[in-house]
């Protein structure tokens, strides 16, 4: 079999590294000849994550462009194109609607609600040339739409995608060790993301500030933001690293995942709270979507959703270094037995098969 992998971002970003890239050793352990093709290089998705630079960012996508479409010169080579995200990330469905034409067995993989169309956060102009009729159309054109949870597929047939499956998000536990037991008396809420997502820190602004009252030695770090600051919440940042990223999650005490109480929020397939969790770190999340399948309230982390109980559940685990281990140890062990890569790895390659050897609908 040979599987042609149209991601969005490079292996710096998340959603193309969890959800292909750290499939890959499978697909080699498997036999699977493959190719990827990344529509951002390095330097363009780097870039992307910066205000400004309009003429370069302007220049690194019309390369992107051309690499895209070049690689339909070589897609009948391939038994299966697997399409992480859209294949053009404005406009009409094009290259899509090529491949159903050209009877290519197609995967549609997504792990966000891309029909719901938020605002960029340093690209007010592409948003207008964006549109989630065009991903409902997608989802009808592919053979199989691989989802990150149950409600994304659910939306996928509601679409009228002729297959649709869910496949969760897979963490890299020999990657991923365990955080050892933290000494000493200070304490750290983290939070890992990116530049897009820093925003809702804003929703735990006035629990954080209480918080810091009542707790002199409580700090924030901000992994992957830059953004966030407050004169009353102690705040580092500290800029995303691949090498560094099991480091900064074993500085974490507690890890946060605030969300807004927002249909869009439903799409979401637990990025954050997985990776803390496989960390070994107890999250405290907004109670939402698929927050609520992945963490027992109490057990494994804290579902919350309104600014006291943002404050009560943070209070509760920053008093209680024990409290923090008993979860942390709870939901380590939960991401071992659900979502460790070592089980989800296969499934992948199985799907792949699968969708490839029925070959194209008509």
């Amino acid at each position: 079999m040979k599987v042609l992998f149209l991601t969005k971002y490079p292996p710096a970003g998340a959603s193309s590294r969890y959800r292909v890239f750290q499939y890959l050793p499978y697909l080699d352990a498997a036999g699977v000849d493959y190719r990827v093709q990344s529509f951002m290089s390095p330097a363009m998705y780097a870039l992307a994550q910066r205000p400004g630079h309009a003429l370069r960012k302007s220049l690194h996508a019309a390369a992107a462009l051309a690499r895209r479409l070049a690689a339909l010169w070589r897609c009948g080579r391939y038994d299966l194109i697997f399409l992480q995200r859209e294949c053009l990330p404005l406009g009409p469905p094009l290259m899509e609607r090529l491949f159903r034409r050209w009877r290519i067995p197609t995967i549609f993989d997504y792990d966000d609600a891309l029909f719901i169309v938020k605002p960029s956060t340093h690209n007010g102009f592409a948003d207008a040339l964006r549109s989630g009729a065009r991903t409902r159309e997608i989802l009808r054109l592919v053979d199989c739409v691989l989802a990150g949870n149950d409600w994304l597929r659910a939306r996928a047939v509601d679409a009228g995608a002729a297959a649709a499956r869910t496949l969760h998000v897979a963490e890299d536990l020999a990657r991923c060790a365990r955080r050892p037991v933290h000494e000493g008396t200070a304490t750290t809420l983290g939070w890992l993301g990116s530049p897009s997502t820093e925003k809702y820190l804003e929703l735990l602004r006035a629990p954080l500030r209480a918080l810091c009252r009542r707790h002199p030695q409580l700090r924030l770090l901000v992994v992957g933001g830059g953004a966030f600051a407050d004169p009353e919440i102690p705040v580092e940042h500290r800029a995303w690293d691949y090498a560094r990223e099991v480091a900064d999650l074993h500085a974490f005490d507690v890890g946060l995942m605030p969300l807004p109480l927002e249909e869009w929020s439903l799409g979401k397939s637990g990025g954050k709270a997985r990776t803390y969790m496989a960390a070994g770190v107890p999250a405290v999340c907004t109670g939402i979507g698929f927050n609520c399948e992945l963490i027992r309230d109490g057990e494994t982390g804290f579902l919350v959703r309104e600014p006291a109980e943002w404050e009560a559940a943070l209070e509760r685990l920053v008093a209680d270094a024990a409290l923090r281990e008993r979860i942390a140890a709870a939901a380590r062990a939960e991401v071992e037995q659900r979502y460790s890569l070592e089980r989800l790895g296969p499934q992948f390659v199985a799907v792949l098969r699968e969708v490839a050897g029925h070959g194209r609908r008509g």
